[in-house]
């Protein structure tokens, strides 16, 4: 049960991974696509904050996987 339980979290923790990838990914697209410098600036600092997001789930999944 402990095992089934701790591979619950790290698939918890992979899609909440997956889903801040995917939202750098549209951020970037739209601070690409955006006419607007103070919309492509804000776009682009958020997925800034994604990918560092993403970054530390990532060390996170890997941590869990290890153990």
């Amino acid at each position: 049960l402990v095992a089934v339980r701790g591979r619950r979290v790290v698939t918890d923790l992979e899609a909440k991974l997956e889903r801040f990838e995917t939202l750098v990914a549209e951020c970037e697209l739209i601070a690409k696509l955006a006419m607007d410098e103070a919309k492509r600036e804000l776009y682009l600092r958020l997925a800034l904050h994604y990918r560092e997001l993403a970054d530390d789930m990532r060390k996170i999944v890997t941590t869990k996987h290890a153990a």
